[in-house]
């Protein structure tokens, strides 16, 4: 293996469940590249791989929800790591509250941040997205879930 993917591989990050609602549709994906981009206002970015259906509905203006997972909630990685396909129900079985807006945000997260979505730009295979953070609360006490990959190349 390339020596710099390897290196690039150990870059940690945390395990996000993004949820999202469009329509009367609703679904959520398993996510890693989520980091804080700025102070003020408060905004996060987003590293979405392109062909992802939750990737086409977060256009500028829509709301979404990130979830912030807590160390060992290994159901949810499980869960939301298949992914799911257009139509597919991706909350079965979970416990959900709404957001002030109506988005399903996971009971049992760590923490949770709705947001808007502010501006999107391509990155190499992925999407950037930047959102602005409009709400948000910490659901328990404990750490978030920190994820490290062996290589860069792939999740």
């Amino acid at each position: 293996m390339n020596p710099s993917l390897k290196a690039l591989g150990r870059i940690p990050s945390g395990l996000f469940v993004l949820t999202a609602r469009r329509g009367d549709a609703e679904t959520g994906m398993l996510a890693s590249w989520v980091q804080q981009c700025s102070f003020d206002p408060p905004r996060v970015s987003v590293a979405l791989k392109r062909g992802r259906e939750l990737t086409e509905w977060l256009t500028d203006g829509a709301a979404f929800v990130v979830n912030i997972l807590g160390e060992g909630q290994k159901e949810f990685v499980a869960h939301f790591g298949k992914g799911f396909s257009a139509g597919e129900p991706a909350f079965e079985g979970v416990a959900l509250e709404r957001s002030a807006a109506g988005l399903p945000v996971l009971a049992a997260a760590h923490a949770h941040l709705a947001c808007r979505v502010v501006s999107r730009c391509p990155a190499g295979d992925h999407d950037l997205v930047i959102a602005e953070v409009t709400d948000g609360r910490v659901h328990s006490d404990g750490r978030p879930y920190l994820h490290v990959r062996k290589s860069g190349a792939h999740y």
